[in-house]
């Protein structure tokens, strides 16, 4: 064995000068290859949107067309400093279409998505806070229109300032135009109760969202897990539709999709929207679990069709007065109304469609 071949190389040493000589275009490059531009967009998965970075330089530049587009699919983040999709995920593709045009890089995604369940706690911090400024804005008006009647309210009883006719004098020009001030003011303080109002409206409904009511609804939470698996169905068989494209492209044929009609498509692409789909479909798997775990909580769906009957009395979760089962479906039932004004022209009764889980309670079982 030739004792040369065992030798080892001797170790390079360099100082820091020789270093940066030898190797700092070569660094220089790869970091200008894997370097984000300064304009690009990019996907937040915290967020579930779309956002633009560029400077400001680059949005002074752009023409009013752009720009245009801009301020119909994007909003400005003050805090994040940045255009903010007005939608999110799944519907993205109008505001994926202007970043496109723009001619911005596409730097990928950014951050990790959140389970459902934290959005949702997200949305419910989001809700009250904007309960409490919507609260603040409601009491600052209500104030005001006090502020602005409280003149003419202070001059109830005085009758002859409300029956003084007006005497063209200096002094009682002056006093007429004061007493219109004073009624104009009247005027806006009924606007002010208004506005007050609306945002009072506004606050009850921020804090509804807050406190999640709408998942204390079991035929709510019914609906939307019913949602959710329709979506999960769709994606499964749109994600299979895709799959069976491949062996045709590997071969080099065109597919064909499930009507036989031929789809022009690269096998990059079908992966990339396999992609798209499978995210989407984890994120639809896990809104279903966040639901299934919300029925689970109230109590699961106590009726059937197996242990109703028609004729029995029910009491439903969006109507007062009880109900009369009519006849079952796997998940929905018919009911008709018991009322007797609650009758079509032709003198039957009305009916109507609920789910099981809208059901409260059984008021009386139909007799057999």
């Amino acid at each position: 064995m030739n004792e040369n071949n065992n030798t080892a190389k001797p170790i390079e040493t360099l100082t820091p000068e020789e270093f940066a000589a030898k190797y700092l275009l070569v660094l220089e490059a790869r970091d200008a290859a894997t370097e984000t531009p300064d304009d690009y967009f990019v996907r937040n998965q915290e967020t579930g949107k779309l956002e633009l970075h560029f400077a400001k330089s680059t949005y002074t530049a752009l023409d009013e067309d752009a720009k245009k587009r801009i301020k119909g699919a994007f909003l400005w983040g003050r805090n994040s400093g940045c255009w903010i999709s007005r939608c999110k995920e799944p519907n993205l593709y109008d505001a994926e279409r202007v970043a496109k045009s723009l001619g911005l890089y596409d730097a990928g995604k950014s951050g990790e998505r959140l389970s459902y369940a934290e959005q949702m706690e997200r949305k419910a911090e989001r809700a009250d806070r904007r309960a409490d400024r919507y609260e603040a804005r409601s009491e600052a008006a209500y104030k005001q229109g006090e502020a602005l009647q409280k003149p003419i309210n202070d001059m109830h009883g005085d009758i002859a300032f409300f029956t003084q006719p007006n005497i063209n004098t200096s002094a009682g020009r002056a006093f007429a135009r004061r007493r219109e001030r004073m009624f104009a003011a009247f005027d806006r303080g009924f606007e002010e109760f208004r506005k007050s109002d609306y945002w009072q409206g506004r606050a009850k409904t921020a804090r509804a969202t807050a406190e999640g009511k709408s998942l204390q609804d079991k035929g709510f939470v019914m609906r939307r897990i019913k949602e959710r698996e329709s979506d999960i169905r769709k994606l499964r068989k749109s994600i299979e539709e895709y799959e069976s494209f491949i062996p045709a492209l590997d071969k080099g044929e065109t597919p064909r999709d499930h009507n036989g009609w031929e789809v022009r498509i690269t096998r990059e692409r079908v992966e990339e929207q396999i992609g798209i789909w499978l995210d989407r479909l984890e994120a639809k798997l896990d809104e279903l679990g966040f639901y299934q775990d919300c029925l689970d909580r109230l109590g699961g769906v106590a009726f059937s069709r197996d242990n109703l009957h028609k004729g029995d009395l029910l009491i439903i979760s969006r109507y007062r007065e009880p109900v009369r089962f009519f006849r079952g479906g796997p998940k929905n039932f018919t009911y008709e109304f018991t009322e007797p004004h609650m009758r079509y022209a032709n003198g039957e009764q009305m009916q109507g469609q609920a789910a099981y889980a809208e059901i409260m309670r059984l008021v009386k079982e139909a007799q057999v």
